[in-house]
Parts: structure tokens; sequence; C-alpha cells
């Protein structure tokens, strides 16, 4: 034991300088906050439903939440409740069982609200369309303000949506 801590007293620390942080990216987050409270005046809270999808787009969007993307940095959440939402995040094609819970789910959000349809799935249907298990696509149930196509979009493409319904918004 004893010569394991003369090992570590006589190697010291062998780590990396932290990065620097880049004061352009900085910048960026500043303008993407400034961004949504000018639109939405507080925090952006979102809330996500899954509407038969094959979970493909759900890991993109749990990417948006890790310390690369660090969406809640830029002022935007996800909630529980569709009550507290200003945004409904929808995923997949709509399949007849969850037809009813997304009308009630759109229904208890708080007006003004905004919709965006992640994947092809929930754009157009993708490989599933329309038959006697699913509606289709998203709007087929629910207005949708914007539509991020991809099986599945990327991370950074959800974040473009998401900020191009917020940038579109018109204000009450």
């Amino acid at each position: 034991m004893l010569h394991i801590i003369k090992q570590i007293f006589r190697t010291g620390i062998k780590t990396e300088a932290p990065p620097h942080q880049d004061d352009t990216l900085r910048g960026e987050i500043q303008q993407i906050n400034e961004q949504i409270l000018s639109h939405v005046g507080r925090a952006l809270t979102i809330r996500h439903v899954d509407a038969g999808s094959c979970n493909g787009c759900e890991l993109e969007i749990h990417c948006l939440n890790n310390p690369y993307y660090n969406i809640e940095g830029l002022g935007m959440r996800f909630v529980a409740s569709p009550r507290h939402a200003d945004m409904l995040l929808v995923t997949g094609p709509v399949s007849r069982h969850m037809e009813i819970a997304l009308k009630r789910t759109y229904d208890a959000t708080p007006d003004p609200k905004l919709v965006v349809a992640l994947g092809d799935c929930g754009c157009d249907g993708g490989i599933f369309g329309e038959s006697y298990a699913s509606c289709g696509k998203i709007a087929n149930v629910i207005p949708v303000d914007v539509s991020v196509p991809g099986c599945p979009p990327t991370p950074t493409a959800i974040l473009q949506g998401i900020l191009t319904a917020v940038s579109n918004r018109k204000r009450p």
C-alpha cells in the first residue's frame, strides 16, 4: 500500500487542462436565449409525446439533454404535463390507440401552443402510412407548425425545428 502511495506522489496529476470556452459560442447561446425570451417571455417548456414511433427519434431527443447540446442552458426544458407546456414535440405515426390521447394532450396545452412533428413518420406517415392501425402523419390528427424530417432527425435538426417554431410564433 505504501508503495502505491509513493508512486502516486512521484507521478503527480496526469490530466489535460480543461478547454477554454469559445466566446463566439457564448454569444450564440446568448442570442438564442434572447430570441426565446422575446418570443415566449420566459423559458420554453416542451412536452414530448410518443404517438407510436420506433424510439429512434426519442434517442435523438435524449441527446438534446446531454452536455454537448445542453438545451436547458439555452432556456428550454422538458416538462411532464401538457398543462405546463408551450410546445408539443410529437414523434411517430399516430397509431389509432394514441389518436384520442394526442388530441387530449393538444387540448390540455394552453394557448398559444406550438406543435413540432419529428421524423419521417411524424411528417408524412413514413413507412407505416395510413392503415387500419395508423392515422398516418401527425397533421392528420392535430395542427402542426413545423415538421422536422429525417429517420431519425439529428439533434441539431431537432433544435433548428424548435427554434424555427419559436421564431415563427405570433405573439398574443
